[in-house]
């Protein structure tokens, strides 16, 4: 029986999702239909918690508007669900992020997530930028 459903859910996943983690700030791009017109809305965040239960799973983003908190949580493999940017990749200790929902202000700043660079982009990104010889003169 398990079988027979996960079968038909696989033709609803979607294959070309960022990788993206509590706690990391993001763009999400998302359709929505107002009468005849579709347009697309673009909602930027954190993201607090990920909920990973196949063609269920979900992420809430969090965001302060005119200084109210507002929680949106989307279906991951939703068709309504254009594209999810990674805007600025948040380090975290913990699984769900509740405790910012009473944080205020700068209490709700995340340390921001180093992303290992692979070294052939590393040492092209260095080989143009300026050495200390080169300064000298």
């Amino acid at each position: 029986m398990n079988n027979k459903i996960q079968k038909v859910e696989e033709n609803y996943f979607k294959k070309e999702l960022p990788e993206f983690k509590v706690g990391d700030t993001v763009k999400v791009h998302f359709r929505i239909q107002e009468g005849e017109k579709e347009r697309l809305h673009a909602f930027e965040g954190v993201v607090i918690k990920r909920g990973r239960r196949g063609i269920n799973a979900n992420f809430t983003v969090r965001k302060i508007s005119y200084g109210i908190g507002v929680e949106r949580i989307f279906p991951l493999h939703s068709p309504l669900l254009e594209k999810v940017e990674v805007i600025n990749p948040g380090r975290v200790r913990r699984a769900k992020l509740y405790y910012l929902r009473r944080k205020i202000g700068k209490g709700t700043k995340i340390k921001k997530r180093v992303v290992n660079v692979p070294e052939e982009v590393a040492q092209e990104q260095t080989e143009g930028a300026p050495t200390a010889e080169d300064n000298k003169n």
